[in-house]
């Protein structure tokens, strides 16, 4: 009864109802953004900028900036990086692999900077909340502001999602029939730079990854069918969101970001379940999208076939 009462209490509490319209908008544009992510191959992508996220909110600190700044420029900064080094607008998991270490390495460097020149009993803290996420500590400027960009990552992505589809599942084709795929993939990347920085405030650059790539992976296990695959992703993202912050309220000893991440692997986990009886229904989900494009053929992004 008293961790009912304790539930009621923080639900009707001005933060909680701050971190749910956040993490609403912060969520849906995950679970859009992630899908393709997980489509266009470059899940690895968001692990570096995981990485960029903690080094570019450091920097800021350090040079007496808002975190945000840092995180923002420094994600979308990197996601444009990645996607000009890499070719055809495509990150190279070689470029990848060989920078990030070297950027988190960066981070906690500027982390000694910001401890060492400045005071106070928010000094300390800085890093953890970086790291794991500060959903709770929104206030209702940080959380207008979480809701805009997010909204605008989430349209600009719907804007662009059919040639973007069209570019993943057959790159050679959508370039022939005069689809721009290098500047998609540009485009792309600096989305998820955007929403990388967003999502860091939820739940950490630590498990940012897990918020970009879980619902959308379990989107492409249960349906084949792109735009299908693309609500379904949305949807999870924002349920799982939801889930995770109800969760926190009711056991207050959990951290908001591990609630969150919690239930997005456990729905990640059961589609291991439900697809094996979709299979015997004569479907076989799971092989994905682009298993419909094959080379030389013009794909139907929206029905997900090919001609």
């Amino acid at each position: 009864m008293r961790t009912d009462q304790l539930a009621v209490s923080a639900w009707s509490q001005p933060f909680f109802h701050h971190a749910l319209l956040a993490g609403t908008f912060i969520a849906l544009a995950a679970g859009l953004v992630g899908y393709f992510l997980v489509l266009r191959a470059q899940v690895f992508t968001g692990d570096a900028l995981s990485h960029v996220a903690f080094t570019g909110a450091m920097a800021a600190l350090a040079a007496g900036y808002d975190l945000r700044i840092g995180l923002f420029v420094g994600c979308v900064g990197a996601g444009l990086l990645l996607a000009g080094i890499g070719r055809a607008g495509r990150a190279d998991d070689v470029v990848i692999g060989a920078a990030f270490a070297w950027i988190l390495g960066l981070g906690a460097f500027f982390l000694t900077l910001y401890t060492t020149s400045r005071s106070g009993s928010m000094v300390g803290g800085a890093g953890t909340t970086v790291l794991f996420g500060s959903i709770f500590g929104l206030n209702g400027d940080q959380t207008l502001v979480a809701v805009l960009v997010a909204a605008a990552i989430s349209a600009v992505l719907l804007l662009i999602a059919r040639p973007l589809l069209f570019a993943t599942l057959d790159e050679s084709v959508a370039g022939a029939r005069g689809v721009p795929v290098r500047v998609l993939g540009l485009g792309f990347l600096a989305l998820v730079g955007a929403c990388a920085g967003e999502a860091t405030q939820a739940v950490g650059s630590l498990l940012l990854l897990g918020l970009l790539a879980a619902p959308a992976g379990a989107a492409v296990r249960l349906t084949d069918r792109p735009f299908h695959g693309l609500a379904l992703s949305a949807g999870l993202a924002v349920g799982e969101m939801w889930a995770g912050l109800s969760l926190s309220a009711l056991i207050p000893s959990l951290p908001p970001s591990f609630a969150i991440m919690a239930a997005a692997t456990a729905v990640y986990g059961a589609t291991f379940a439900i697809t094996p009886a979709l299979r015997g229904r004569g479907r076989a989900p799971g092989t994905g999208p682009r298993a419909v494009a094959r080379p030389g053929t013009a794909a139907d992004p929206a029905e997900g076939t090919a001609a």
